[in-house]
């Protein structure tokens, strides 16, 4: 996914904020796991962010278009660890590096679920194919 930043997505400075960063890394998150099917309009399950890091390599900034990619780097029974590098897109360079754990949640139950197998299915063939 190709993001331009937003004059609105920098600081006094002219960089790219970092609170910027991990709206991007939202975004495409969101956006690979409804492109492997999870719906998160559902009423009984949904994933939750339970952890995120962002690591900021190079300066970003205002007008620059980030080519942001996301991959799953690891599967477990309740969770899901997704990696996304956030790369400018004319240079190359890496710009910054995210790392966020999403958990399956029974939204009435209040606590983890374990991950449908349709949907470990869809992701561990993501996975084995990066």
């Amino acid at each position: 996914m190709d993001v331009k930043v937003r004059f609105g997505e920098t600081d006094a400075l002219g960089h790219i904020n970092n609170t910027s960063y991990f709206m991007y890394m939202e975004e495409t998150r969101l956006d690979f796991l409804q492109e492997l099917g999870m719906e998160f309009s559902s009423e009984n399950f949904s994933f939750i962010l339970a952890s995120t890091k962002c690591d900021f390599i190079r300066q970003g900034y205002f007008g620059q278009i980030l080519e942001i990619n996301t991959k799953v780097v690891k599967i477990g029974r309740t969770s899901i660890t997704l990696n996304t590098d956030m790369v400018d897109k004319e240079s190359g360079n890496m710009i910054a590096k995210g790392e966020a754990t999403v958990v399956y949640f029974d939204v009435h139950k209040q606590k983890p679920a374990e991950i449908p197998e349709w949907f470990k299915t869809r992701v561990e063939a993501d996975f084995h194919g990066t």
